[in-house]
């Protein structure tokens, strides 16, 4: 093949299939939880140099929801059978977590995050620019209350009830049929271990 014909069939070769963005860029760490104080770090953001609060982070997107930051119209749906209206709110909408980061304690100014362990083992968060411990937010801390009880009422009224044996167990139709097949041969007066072989 002439040089030309090589280099076309290099250039109309598929490309192999890369990741997805999403998954290409997905961070070693995450240094943003829920509750910390974050700046808008990307400059052609709206949002650019405004703090806030992360009110969720979305590992599997590689997004967070910070408080009142990147507001965007949602839709609702109505109801018009229960006499609700269709109407649009104001929503926060995620921001990608590297257009964000933690903000200084000291200085109040954003600053990447390293870590280190204190003289009792605990791993902390410190911050590059003033070198001050960056404390875990106290909401993750605090475990969410669940109600394990679905309702009061009791289904069984009688007590005997509860301690009463209602599964019986039902033997297979294959074995009904395989000890039924050995009872006939043992009539018939046939040795099961010659029928079996």
């Amino acid at each position: 093949m002439s040089g030309r014909v090589k280099l076309m069939n290099i250039l109309m070769r598929q490309k192999a299939s890369k990741l997805k963005p999403s998954h290409r860029d997905n961070p070693r760490r995450w240094n943003i939880v829920r509750g910390d104080t974050v700046q808008v770090i990307q400059r052609n953001h709206p949002e650019y140099g405004k703090q806030g609060t992360v009110s969720a982070v979305l590992r599997d997107q590689n997004r967070v929801i910070v408080e009142n930051l990147n507001l965007g119209p949602k839709r609702i749906k109505g109801d018009p059978e229960r006499g609700i209206k269709g109407q649009t709110v104001m929503a926060e909408r995620s921001i990608h977590y590297s257009n964000v980061n933690l903000v200084d304690p000291v200085t109040g100014f954003p600053t990447k995050v390293t870590y280190s362990f204190l003289e009792d083992g605990t791993k902390v968060r410190i911050s590059k620019r003033s070198g001050a411990i960056i404390p875990k937010p106290d909401i993750l801390k605090q475990k969410p209350v669940r109600n394990l009880i679905a309702s009061e009422d009791s289904d069984t009224m009688n007590e005997d009830d509860v301690w009463g044996v209602t599964y019986t167990k039902k033997v297979s139709k294959w074995v009904d049929m395989r000890n039924e097949l050995l009872r006939t041969l043992e009539e018939k007066g046939l040795d099961s271990s010659k029928a079996g072989a």
